[in-house]
């Protein structure tokens, strides 16, 4: 079994679009399927991470996201990039850093 799919929700999806792109070097396209919701999609891996409006009236997610970067260096990466390092941690070994992104989601970063 894989995870294909994850959709998230933003109130700025262009914006968000653009924090990820930073952070991650995705390269999202702009999709709508029928009638629904403009949105952007780009691949991580396997996996389809799908950027959607939110709702009017709709709550953010408490959702934790985790990437392991193929950087040498993530501190030096999120330093290079802009992107202010809550918290960091040792697990299994590895050196794990703790983003927010723009709408207070918590992303966990390893290499």
């Amino acid at each position: 079994m894989q995870l294909n799919l994850l959709v998230l929700r933003y109130k700025n999806i262009e914006a968000s679009k653009q924090f990820y792109e930073k952070l991650l070097g995705l390269n999202f396209i702009k999709e709508q399927h029928g009638k629904g919701a403009v949105h952007f999609s780009a691949y991580v891996g396997k996996t389809v991470l799908e950027l959607y409006p939110l709702t009017d009236g709709g709550e953010i997610e408490n959702i934790r996201l985790g990437f392991t970067l193929e950087v040498e260096d993530v501190a030096k990466h999120l330093e290079k990039v802009q992107i202010e390092i809550l918290s960091h941690y040792k697990f299994e070994g590895k050196r794990v850093f703790v983003v927010c992104d723009l709408e207070g989601r918590k992303i966990e970063l390893s290499n």
